[in-house]
């Protein structure tokens, strides 16, 4: 089954290039966090270390640049993701030679720059990927994106604080940087985008005409909000689940971290790939409700485990249902996001609609803890299920109005 999604060249290539997406990012995250602390830092000094992350959120300002300027090397977009893979590993490099204890603000400085290529690499990888797939791929590819993504963050997340409990902190980077430079290979053999594509003649048109283009989509303003709301009760759900099952209901840290972390991991990756090959087989905007509807009553799965109390069968039947549908959300979620874009302008406005689309993860924290203050946990999860429905209807709303089969979203 797994030789179906990797015969065509461009989901292999998709495959490959999305582990050395995700690789980058715990390494200035929670990876990071462990290292600092293991080091003695105070918590202001790790907490201050978050917003290296900066980058990820503001990615979507430089990302014209990526659109109009083309490499020496490889083409417009697997020229730039060559040029962030060079300068990964490089600055993975330098950073295992510091020390937290003496050069904290050093490694602050460098984290920050991981963290910069790291999320310009995003921006090319993203621009590839919509570019290169067809329209009947995009599910595939999504899915093969989601898988290779998710095992390369078990890898930097979780395989790598092992490695430092064995070996070090700076042999562990050292072996991150040269899996980073090992991905080299995979973009250097991946196909080349269509020469039909041209890049935008000045600067100025891959930002304004980049943003005229999309204002021209019909019913953009439904649109906009079917992306900020389609995923918005699956992000309340889980805006405060390692509290859920901590405190809420007093599972361990070892029990949360096997089950929630390792066992959703897996419940997620199996999702996308379910997903994708269904979107084989159906429309997109069948994709987006069944897999829309399958995210919100995977929901409900919690509002029982609060009823039940400590039950270790129910949260980890809970956890794989959950993050199965969510997977299979994504999927048909991201196949959409691609579709919108215009092969001229696809670095430009996939940053800038991920960002929106991204824009309830982020912010949901402050309402999500005063929903779960005022309500309890059964009707918090209860909440999480209705607030699914907004994106739903907007999903309705936009039937009519937009060509989900079309290969651009018009």
């Amino acid at each position: 089954m797994f030789s179906h999604y990797v015969k065509d060249r461009n989901i292999l290539a998709v495959l490959l290039l999305g582990f050395s997406s995700g690789l980058p990012l715990a390494l200035t995250g929670s990876t990071l966090q462990a290292w600092f602390t293991q080091a003695g830092m105070d918590v202001l000094t790790i907490g201050v270390l978050s917003l290296v992350g900066l980058p990820y959120v503001l990615k979507v300002f430089w990302a014209p640049v990526l659109d109009r300027y083309i490499p020496p090397l490889w083409g417009r977009r697997r020229g730039w993701i060559l040029l962030a893979q060079l300068g990964l590993c490089i600055t993975l490099f330098i950073m295992a030679f510091l020390n937290p204890a003496t050069q904290s603000i050093k490694m602050g400085v460098v984290a920050l720059l991981i963290a910069f290529l790291s999320a310009s690499q995003d921006i090319a990888i993203d621009a590839y990927r919509t570019d290169i797939l067809l329209p009947d791929e995009r599910g595939l590819g999504s899915a093969a994106y989601i898988f290779s993504y998710r095992i390369a963050m078990l890898i930097s997340g979780g395989l790598a604080l092992i490695c430092a409990d064995h070996y070090g902190w700076r042999v562990t980077y050292e072996i991150m940087a040269v899996l980073m430079a090992i991905s080299i290979f995979s973009t250097y053999f991946s196909p080349e985008i269509s020469s039909a594509i041209h890049a935008p003649k000045t600067f100025a048109d891959a930002v304004v005409k980049s943003l005229l283009n999309l204002l021209t989509r019909n019913r953009l303003i439904l649109i906009l909000l079917f992306i900020l709301f389609y995923k918005f009760g699956d992000a309340i759900a889980l805006a405060l689940m390692s509290v859920f099952l901590l405190k809420g209901i007093g599972f361990s840290l070892t029990t949360v971290g096997l089950t929630h972390k390792t066992f959703g991991l897996l419940a997620t990756i199996l999702g996308a790939f379910a997903g994708g090959a269904l979107m084989t087989r159906i429309s997109l905007f069948k994709a987006l409700l069944w897999f829309g509807l399958l995210q919100a009553f995977s929901n409900l799965m919690f509002v029982f485990l609060a009823i039940a109390g400590k039950n270790y069968g129910l949260m980890a039947a809970s956890i794989f249902i959950e993050a199965f549908c969510s997977g299979m959300g994504t999927a048909a979620f991201v196949a959409f996001l691609m579709a919108l874009c215009d092969h001229r302008y696809t670095a430009t406005q996939f940053a800038l609609l991920s960002c929106i689309a991204s824009m309830g993860r982020v912010f949901i924290g402050p309402f999500a803890a005063i929903l779960q203050l005022h309500f309890g946990w059964v009707s918090y999860f209860a909440w999480s299920f209705v607030l699914s429905f907004p994106g739903i209807f907007l999903l309705f709303a936009l039937r009519n109005k937009v060509k989900f089969n079309a290969e651009k979203i018009i």
